[in-house]
């Protein structure tokens, strides 16, 4: 069955030409070329991914994003422009799932598409991993802090996920990035940063107030064990 993606740009030129380009590789492509527009599009059932330019009329990439994720967590690949920093950030905070600089190449977005929607359906043989006042579900990527639901982007859910497995041991970041990105890190690249600077934000501290993911400078991070207790 194919998967079904939301291109949001634009440039109706690269639109059709990443349709085409998408549609050979099995995917079903739906178009969107304004913000209002690409908003709407999201909210129709049966979408998988959406790949969403920063800059677009009516509504830009930001506010589709900030919108979007007030109520849904389908994962997002933004597109911005080269060596905008500020746009990416912004982005990674708001819960996109991955970036990717224009001119995009066709294949790694491809690869990058495939990899988030790999993430987004990754079940896990243990169900769940009961960790101080966290409870998350593998199966329904589902977490729950002190038994109330904490709405996690996929890209998020990977990042604890791991380092929820691997609770008390020091996790490099070159693992954080395959598991959570499905690529190395590349220089200058502070997403994984940013996605754990999310996690902190919606998880806050522990019971007994003390941080529960560290930053092992240098190497990457680590779920302090029993940090509740």
């Amino acid at each position: 069955m194919s998967q079904t993606l939301l291109i949001a740009d634009d440039d109706t030129e690269l639109c059709e030409l990443l349709r085409e380009y998408l549609g050979q590789e099995g995917f079903e492509v739906r178009l969107a070329h304004d913000g209002e527009q690409a908003l709407s599009e999201s909210r129709r059932p049966g979408l998988d991914a959406m790949v969403l330019d920063i800059m677009m009329p009516v509504l830009n990439g930001v506010d589709v994003l900030r919108a979007l994720r007030k109520e849904s967590d389908l994962p997002v690949i933004m597109l911005t422009a080269r060596g905008d920093d500020l746009d990416r950030i912004i982005g990674l905070e708001l819960g996109a799932d991955d970036y990717l600089a224009k001119p995009a190449n066709p294949r790694e977005l491809l690869a990058r598409i495939r990899a988030v929607l790999r993430r987004s359906s990754t079940h896990s043989t243990v169900a769940t991993i009961d960790i101080d006042d966290l409870l998350l579900n593998q199966s329904a990527r589902e977490l729950r802090r002190a038994g109330q639901l904490v709405e996690l982007t996929s890209t998020e859910f990977s990042i604890l996920q791991l380092l929820l497995q691997r609770s008390g041991e020091v996790v490099e970041k070159k693992d954080l990035y395959l598991a959570a990105l499905g690529r190395e890190p590349v220089a200058y690249d502070r997403s994984i940063d940013m996605h754990v600077s999310n996690l902190r934000r919606k998880l806050g501290p522990a019971p007994n107030g003390a941080e529960r993911i560290e930053t092992i400078r240098g190497i990457g991070y680590q779920y302090r064990c029993g940090v509740g207790t």
